[in-house]
């Protein structure tokens, strides 16, 4: 068992602060800008690494997937090496090469080994990818119709047609409104000038964040983040979003699909990382729909009335407000009942909140599960790249635990109140509705 593992176990156990007398989360900034987070982990062989940038579709503008398919030209061509042989390369130094864009963020991650023989060509060719792409071409029509035919299968797929009609219908032009997959059009009208003025703009040493997780020590990170970083020009930060629009009425988006399940999503305008809120609502959402079978939601939707077999929800904070979302299947038949039902029970854990057992219950869920969330040395990097990309505070993972035990039934309900109105709601169905 790694020692981390056995750090968060204890801190969980023990209570606060023990993960802060082991190694802590080092930080600093390179010459030109980029940040940088550093967590010493020498149990295994093994160095981490992950460069983001503040890249997702909230920066495609009217080219709708060019960051995306900015994103995935990156290991289709750089330094005159094509796919095939970057892929070889990182296979020669065991090393596994991954990347990715989202609404927020794209991002490329390594792991390798620290052997030298096996770090130093994986690094080279990291660096390689992310500092000289090619944007060959053909290598660009080749992902762009990759895009394109991912595009007609998410087309086919009722959860995703409504998660987009849900951004769409919630955040409307606000830049997280942008699909990631961008549209037919968008995508054919993307040129290789697009692309390189996209990367050149948001691909800079003050747009990056830089995480590493690894068996090196802080003079061998150093080094490692400034041959990562030297190959990027300094640039310029990407800029703050303005936030989105608050809901000012109740609206209900159907889009007919040929289905017997109707794909049903509800919510709002939520919250944003480092909310002075976000352990209050974090805890309230357990409880109402984020624990399982044992979450309000789904005992009322699937125990007392058998409409679905899962019902959840969830707050997904951002740099700015994320949606709260909540999300029920069913046939669709039994569509209305579902919906009524959902926000009638959000109606009432709105104007009453959790009871004290509850509460507990939750808190003991949550910080007894806590050391799992951060046993591997990649999902702490997961946690360092949500550090460092949202500036939260550095002690966030030693004060995780406390800052839960700390939230009562009124501080949950005072937050619940100010950020939901249930007479408020943006309510998507794909599928077919009847009765």
């Amino acid at each position: 068992m790694r020692n981390l593992w056995r750090a968060a176990a204890l801190a969980v156990l023990l209570g606060p602060g023990l993960l802060q007398a082991g190694p802590a989360i080092q930080t600093w900034v390179t010459d030109n800008g980029a940040k940088v987070l550093f967590y010493p982990a020498p149990e295994l062989p093994m160095l981490d690494i992950r460069a983001t940038f503040a890249a997702g579709s909230m920066r495609d503008a009217k080219l709708g997937g060019v960051a995306r398919l900015t994103n995935g030209l990156l290991a289709e061509g750089a330094a005159g090496l094509d796919a095939q042989a970057i892929a070889e390369r990182f296979e020669r130094a065991g090393a596994r090469f991954s990347n990715g864009s989202l609404r927020e963020m794209a991002w490329i991650a390594l792991r390798s080994l620290t052997e030298p023989a096996n770090q130093g060509p994986a690094l080279r060719t990291f660096v390689q990818v992310l500092t000289l792409p090619d944007f060959n071409p053909a290598a660009v029509e080749r992902v762009r119709k990759q895009m394109l035919s991912a595009l007609d299968q998410l087309e086919q797929s009722p959860s995703d047609v409504a998660e987009r009609a849900f951004y769409r219908a919630l955040y409307a032009d606000h830049p997280y409104g942008n699909t990631p997959e961008g549209d037919r059009d968008s995508l054919t009208a993307i040129s290789g000038a697009d692309l390189r003025a996209f990367y050149e703009r948001y691909y800079v040493a003050r747009n990056l964040t830089l995480v590493m997780v690894g068996d090196v020590d802080r003079k061998q990170a150093e080094r490692i983040a400034q041959t990562i970083a030297v190959g990027l020009p300094a640039g310029k930060k990407a800029p703050d979003l303005p936030p989105p629009p608050a809901l000012t009425d109740a609206r209900t988006v159907h889009v007919d699909f040929p289905s017997r399940q109707s794909h049903i999503l509800m919510g709002t305008i939520g919250m944003q990382r480092g909310d002075p809120e976000y352990f209050d609502l974090y805890v309230a959402n357990h409880v109402f729909g984020g624990s399982g079978f044992a979450s309000r939601l789904l005992t009322t939707i699937r125990e007392r009335n058998g409409l679905a077999y899962s019902a959840s929800s969830y707050f997904l904070p951002m740099a700015e407000r994320g949606p709260f979302m909540l999300g029920v299947q069913t046939r669709g038949e039994q569509a209305a009942k579902a919906i009524e039902l959902a926000q009638r029970e959000l109606q009432q854990y709105v104007a009453n909140g959790a009871s004290a057992e509850e509460l507990e219950a939750s808190q003991r869920n949550i910080t007894g599960g806590f050391a799992l969330r951060i046993d591997s040395n990649r999902k702490l990097l997961q946690y360092l790249t949500t550090i460092g990309y949202y500036d939260l505070p550095m002690d966030y993972l030693d004060s995780f635990n406390t800052r839960i035990e700390a939230v009562s039934v009124e501080s949950m309900r005072a937050a619940l109140r100010e950020r939901i109105d249930p007479e408020k709601l943006i309510t998507v169905i794909v599928g077919q509705m009847s009765g």
